[in-house]
């Protein structure tokens, strides 16, 4: 049984205080190269293309599935809740491995035909997924393989989306510029606004106000 499919998984949202966690998946079929001649900007990991470029490969890959083009992609999401309670690193395995199992089903892709690719520190669960050709982890794979890009920045869209959604109903922590992630600007609104439920109280130091004067209780969890 000949190899037919590549899979890209990749995850962003590891080392924010709020938000989830989110992991993309990406299938392209094993020498699809159209899909990316003439692809403007040029095809890099989330992290080096800017917000308005993963938007347009967003678009763009959307109108490539819209005319036909034999691709796959899915998101998933586990809760601040789901990171505390199982601590990032499994979480995101777990997103990681509901999302493959998903996009096999949807697409009704043969695992025995599919070669997945992980990037840095993910890992599928092995007592659930599907018997794949073969899974692979490669350190800083998001700036080797296509998919694994591909995959990136489906699911950096995805997470931004959602903590723009955030900001909506939680202005003044300012979500929609951050991201989640521990800027000054974050911090200082958590002592001043507290701790809410989108946050990781793994993460998230508890800064408390005593005699006015805040003390931070130092966090056990690094953050990547």
């Amino acid at each position: 049984m000949r190899l037919r499919w590549i899979i890209g998984i990749d995850e962003v949202g590891r080392g924010a205080l709020a938000g989830p966690v989110t992991v993309g998946v990406f299938a392209l079929r094993v020498g699809e190269k159209k899909l990316f001649k003439g692809a403007h900007p040029p095809l890099r990991d989330s992290k080096q293309l800017t917000h308005l470029q993963r938007e347009e490969w967003v678009r763009y890959l959307a109108e490539q599935k819209k005319n036909g083009a034999d691709i796959w992609y899915i998101t998933h999401s586990m809760t601040p809740k789901q990171v505390d309670h199982l601590n990032v690193a499994q979480a995101a395995n777990w997103a990681a491995t509901h999302a493959v199992t998903k996009l096999i089903k949807t697409a009704k892709l043969n695992p025995r035909e599919s070669k997945v690719i992980l990037d840095g520190g993910l890992h599928l669960k092995a007592e659930f997924k599907p018997p794949f050709r073969s899974v692979e982890t490669f350190i800083k794979g998001d700036e080797k393989f296509p998919a694994i890009m591909l995959a990136s920045i489906v699911a950096k869209v995805t997470r931004d989306r959602k903590l723009v959604a955030l900001h909506a109903k939680h202005p003044h922590y300012g979500f929609a510029r951050h991201k989640g992630y521990g800027t000054k600007a974050h911090v200082t609104a958590i002592k001043i606004h507290g701790i809410i439920a989108v946050h990781r109280l793994t993460f998230t130091s508890k800064w408390v106000n005593l005699d006015g004067i805040w003390h931070e209780q130092v966090i056990t969890q690094k953050q990547k």
